[in-house]
């Protein structure tokens, strides 16, 4: 299995996918890949003009894609398709619009055969167990908080350390430990901005400038840096 994980789709004063163009360019490798792109976080513009925004970077690093709300079998897109691509904006919308389409075991499916995945943001929420730990407000309801579960562990991407300066209400990392307080058999790695998960196989790592930030109940949290050894959170086990 082939993951490429993004934290989020743009870092401050930088332009839309800019920072891990290089990382998506050789992930897909050095042919022209055209990917096939799932729009379904987009809830305040169109998916044409996401698909364009996404395949000009693409197009940037000599890749392509095209976007599945063009194909009139959404299953059999997902069943050709040479690569996923599953793009930010809101979780729960894109995990209502996989389910309505009865995309969830399709696209298991097809990544688990090998087919390279990648998402950012919410594309990257939807392969964990479920979408519990998205930073998003529930706009829309899915019929599950399930997701494609290609991954053990939960993420959280966009994680922060602190609180806005004048905001008293909880703080990202109290609020992951309501979560593993109810969910005490899951990992939550706080994936914090310009920084992704590379899964080749069996073999996880932490690429950027930041570490990342591991919640597991009844352990401290652990700061986990760039190049450590991340495969037991790829480990399954029961307290």
């Amino acid at each position: 299995m082939r993951l490429l994980l993004i934290s989020n789709s743009t870092n401050a004063g930088e332009a839309y996918l800019d920072y891990p163009k290089n990382n998506i360019r050789d992930f897909l490798g050095s042919r022209k890949v055209k990917a096939l792109f799932i729009p379904y976080a987009a809830v305040t513009f169109s998916y044409d003009e996401y698909e364009q925004k996404v395949r000009n970077r693409f197009n940037e690093v000599g890749h392509d894609v095209v976007s599945i709300h063009h194909f009139r079998d959404p299953v059999k897109a997902i069943m050709d398709a040479p690569a996923i691509v599953a793009g930010g904006g809101n979780t729960w919308m894109l995990l209502k619009c996989l389910r309505d389409n009865k995309l969830i075991a399709p696209v298991r499916k097809k990544v688990l055969s090998g087919t390279p995945y990648i998402g950012w943001s919410a594309g990257s929420n939807v392969t964990c167990p479920t979408i519990m730990t998205t930073n998003d407000m529930p706009v829309t309801a899915p019929s599950s908080f399930r997701a494609f579960g290609l991954i053990p562990f939960q993420i959280n991407p966009h994680y922060l350390d602190a609180n806005p300066a004048g905001h008293a209400g909880e703080t990202r990392e109290q609020r992951i430990q309501e979560f593993i307080e109810v969910n005490r058999e899951l990992y939550v790695a706080g994936l914090r901005e310009g920084t992704m998960f590379l899964l080749e196989g069996k073999n996880l790592s932490l690429i950027g400038p930041r570490n990342a930030r591991v919640f597991r109940y009844g352990s401290e949290p652990r700061e986990v840096k760039p190049g450590s050894d991340l495969s037991f959170l790829l480990k399954i086990s029961k307290r």
